[in-house]
């Protein structure tokens, strides 16, 4: 490991699932890294898990924080500028979705709850770290959107459809208006994965289903290649799916 050559990586919804095999992928290779989540004691655990990483003590830290308010999304900036110093990747990983997803099923309340979890998330955590990163006049963000994103299905619901559809658009836009500070823009849209948020499915996903979807590891490997890409390089858009899918 070089450490001269660590990169300070932070990621969002680092708790469990994608975020968490991702900050594993980081650390691995030397890297410092800040995992951020709204649950204390899943965030302890992931901690916990990733220290058993070979060299990894004094390199992983964790900040609870809802990320749907600018308090929070402020909070993490700040503690994780605190920790790595530089930023050279933020993943923002933090999404959610309800059980209730059809429109007759969606108030008023649960639209805002997933757009506030998918959408307001990003946003407010990309506005916290823009500064620094404009400053540096380098540093890469990866959103981790969904399929959902770029073909509304009813299986994702209407609010988390929106949600995708419109955290694609911000990332295109920021792209664009922030190329002149050397920041680069990745958009990662999974299919089908095997992360905690199938919990939140109207119907059970059985076990048998959940081993034949991507796992948070493959997503975890799109994501780790995109960051190891060098300067010069980047890819915009990046569509990963199960391999028994017919992509249509």
């Amino acid at each position: 490991m070089n450490r001269g050559s660590s990169r300070g990586v932070v990621i969002t919804g680092g708790g469990s699932g994608i975020g968490l095999a991702a900050a594993k992928k980081f650390l691995e290779a030397g890297d410092r890294v800040v995992i951020s989540g709204r649950g204390g004691p899943r965030l302890k655990a992931a901690v916990e898990t990733l220290s058993m990483i070979q060299e990894s003590k004094g390199r992983i830290w964790a900040v609870q924080a809802d990320l749907a308010t600018q308090n929070g999304a402020e909070a993490l900036a700040s503690q994780a500028i605190s920790h790595l110093g530089t930023i050279d990747i933020l993943v923002n990983n933090a999404g959610l979705n309800l059980k209730e997803r059809s429109v007759a099923e969606l108030s008023t309340e649960r639209w805002r709850a997933v757009l506030g979890g998918n959408l307001d998330s990003a946003f407010l955590t990309t506005q916290a770290f823009l500064p620094s990163f404009r400053v540096q006049k380098e540093g890469l963000i990866v959103y981790i959107n969904s399929i959902a994103g770029i073909r509304g299905n009813p299986l994702g619901g209407a609010a988390y459809v929106a949600a995708k559809f419109a955290l694609r658009g911000w990332a295109v836009a920021l792209a664009a208006e922030e190329k002149a500070n050397g920041l680069r823009v990745t958009t990662i849209f999974p299919g089908e994965v095997n992360t905690p948020i199938l919990e939140a499915r109207p119907n059970p996903v059985s076990e048998e289903h959940k081993i034949a979807i991507l796992q948070p590891e493959d997503v975890a490997s799109a994501i780790y290649f995109v960051g190891s890409l060098p300067k010069r390089a980047l890819i915009p858009e990046l569509i990963i799916s199960p391999s028994h899918y017919t992509y249509i």
